[in-house]
C-alpha cells in the first residue's frame, strides 16, 4: 500500500488465549483476542487503532512486540519476520521497538531514580555505561521537556504529565524505528494529555519515528494519526486516512463510533447511532460478521459469511458485506 516498505507489516495475526477449567486444567475454549489483523506501518507515519474496550487493542501492540507470543500470523519489523527469531535474535531486534504504557506511575519502578529508569535500556543493551550513560540520559530528559537536575528524584516526586515523559524518555534510549503507544495519554489530565500528544508528534518530525498508537479517544487519534483502523471483537472492520475515516465511514460500527463524540458547535447537528445489545463475548464470537448480533442493517448473510476486509475505494479497506 506504501511506495516506501514499511517498518511494520502485520499479516494475518492471531492471540488466542486458552480457557481452562478443573482439576486438570483442561482447555475447554479460548478467548478470540485478536483473530487475523493484517496493516502496515510506514516510516515516519503513525497509525491509530482505536474501538471499545475489550475489543483486542492493546492485545494487537503487545503482540506485534512479542511480549505476548502470537497465535498465528507474521510480524516483520523493517522486512525481518521477528515472529520466526529465537531469544538472543529477538533481543538484538528489541532496539529497533519500544512501547509507552498507558498507567505513567505503576509503569515505573518506584525504588529507582528517574535516570536509572531512563539509563537501564542503553546498560542492558551494552549501549554505554559511566559518563557516556549519563550524558546520554541528561540528553533525553531535556528532549522530552525535563531537566537533567531531576534525574536524581524518584517517580513519586513527579506529577503524571511527568511520569509519562519519563516513560517516553526511556522509549527513546535506544533510538527505535517503531514506538507502540498504548493508550498513553488516557490517564492524564486534558490540557497534559495535549503537551505529550505535541511532544510525541514534534519527535516524530524529529527523529523519523513511526508509531502504532493505540487509543479510545477519537478527537486524540484524530490529532495525531495519518491512518485509522478500527478494530471490533478481534478484528479490524475499516481502515483508511483520517480524514477519510472522519467524513466518510463506511462501516457501520465507525459510524456509530463517530456519532457518539461530541462536537463543539451547538449549530451542528449529528445523527446519533444507538447500538442495541451488549459486546459477544470474545470465547464464543457469532458466526459470519461479528458485528450482525448488534448492525441495525444487518441481513442473513451477515449472520452466515465473514465479510473480507476488502478495498472499496483507493485506500479504505472495510469488512462489510453491505458497504
Amino acid at each position: 500500500m506504501n511506495a516506501t516498505p514499511p517498518v511494520l507489516r502485520v499479516t494475518d495475526l492471531k492471540k488466542h488465549f486458552p480457557v481452562r477449567k478443573g482439576l486438570l486444567s483442561r482447555t475447554v475454549g479460548h478467548v478470540y483476542a485478536v483473530d487475523g489483523v493484517t496493516f502496515e506501518i510506514a516510516p515516519g507515519e503513525t497509525l491509530g487503532l482505536v474501538g471499545e474496550s475489550g475489543c483486542g487493542k492493546s492485545t494487537v501492540g503487545r503482540t506485534v512486540l512479542r511480549l505476548l507470543e502470537p497465535t498465528g500470523g507474521t510480524v516483520e519489523v523493517d522486512g525481518v519476520d521477528i515472529t520466526e527469531l529465537d531469544r538472543v535474535q529477538l533481543r538484538q531486534h528489541r532496539q529497533r521497538m519500544q512501547i509507552i504504557f498507558q498507567d505513567p506511575f505503576s509503569s515505573l519502578n518506584p525504588r529507582m531514580t528517574a535516570g536509572d529508569i531512563v539509563g537501564e535500556p542503553l546498560m542492558v543493551h551494552g549501549v554505554a555505561r559511566g559518563e557516556e550513560l549519563h550524558e546520554r540520559v541528561s540528553t533525553l530528559f531535556e528532549r522530552v521537556g525535563l531537566r537533567a537536575t531531576q534525574m536524581s528524584s524518584l517517580p513519586h516526586q513527579f506529577s503524571g504529565g511527568q511520569r509519562q515523559r519519563i516513560g517516553i524518555a526511556r522509549a527513546l534510549a535506544l533510538n527505535p524505528r517503531l514506538i507502540v503507544g498504548d493508550e498513553p495519554v488516557s490517564a492524564l489530565d486534558v490540557s497534559i494529555q495535549a503537551q505529550v500528544i505535541n511532544l510525541l508528534m514534534d519527535l516524530q518530525q524529529d527523529l523519523g519515528l513511526s508509531y502504532l498508537f493505540i487509543a479510545h479517544d477519537l478527537a486524540v487519534v484524530e490529532h495525531i494519526s495519518h491512518r485509522v483502523a478500527v478494530m471490533y471483537l478481534g478484528r479490524i472492520v475499516e481502515h483508511t486516512d483520517k480524514r477519510t475515516l472522519f467524513t466518510n465511514p463506511l462501516h457501520p460500527y465507525t459510524e456509530a463510533l463517530l456519532s457518539a463524540v461530541p462536537i463543539p458547535d451547538p449549530e451542528v447537528q449529528r445523527k446519533k447511532v444507538i447500538l442495541q445489545g451488549d459486546v459477544p463475548s470474545p470465547i464464543s464470537p457469532p458466526p459470519g460478521c461479528h458485528f450482525h448480533t448488534r448492525c441495525p442493517y444487518a441481513e442473513q448473510r451477515c449472520r452466515e459469511q465473514t465479510p473480507r476486509l476488502s478495498e472499496r475505494a483507493p485506500g479504505h479497506w472495510v469488512s462489510c458485506h453491505l458497504r
